[in-house]
């Protein structure tokens, strides 16, 4: 399995924001502007937790293993790298509903004259910080699932499960 890259994050974040702020302006042109959702930056925040929860989960049975506790539950490397496919998803997901939302908050920062709009671009910018909350998380387990470098079998691409 491939490692996440920051700049493919990155480069979906940029992407969809320009897209996401040139459709708010032509969108708000032609009629009215969708709302932004408050369950925008709950939902990716609750993500954000449960790939942390599963992080420190899997750092502290890999601790008890290299500790040979009596006690420590070995992690099963299916259960891991099914984690690690979900964390890496749920980043990528994460960078594209954060661009759209960065877009739209960057475009509603023209409106915030508005007492609703101001609340929108509050949702929007609350968004983006969950989805970076999010990638950090994807990446943290992401670290704590990789497997040591194994030049001769993988010709020095690093591996994760």
């Amino acid at each position: 399995m491939r490692e996440l890259r920051i700049r493919l994050l990155a480069g979906v974040f940029v992407v969809a924001g320009v897209l996401s702020w040139a459709g708010a302006r032509l969108w708000n042109s032609i009629g009215t502007l969708p709302s932004v959702p408050l369950a925008a930056p709950i939902v990716l925040a609750l993500i954000a937790v449960v790939l942390m929860a599963t992080a420190l989960s899997i750092r502290g049975r890999l601790k008890a293993q290299r500790e040979r506790r009596p006690e420590a539950k070995g992690v099963d490397p299916l259960m891991a790298a099914r984690a690690v496919v979900f964390g890496q998803a749920s980043a990528l997901v994460a960078a594209l509903v954060s661009g759209m939302y960065g877009g739209t908050g960057a475009f509603l920062l023209e409106l915030l004259d508005t007492p609703a709009r101001r609340d929108q671009a509050f949702y929007a910018g609350f968004s983006v910080l969950a989805g970076i909350a999010v990638i950090a998380a994807a990446l943290f387990l992401e670290h704590i699932c990789k497997l040591p470098d194994d030049d001769e079998h993988n010709n020095g691409a690093t591996s994760t499960a």
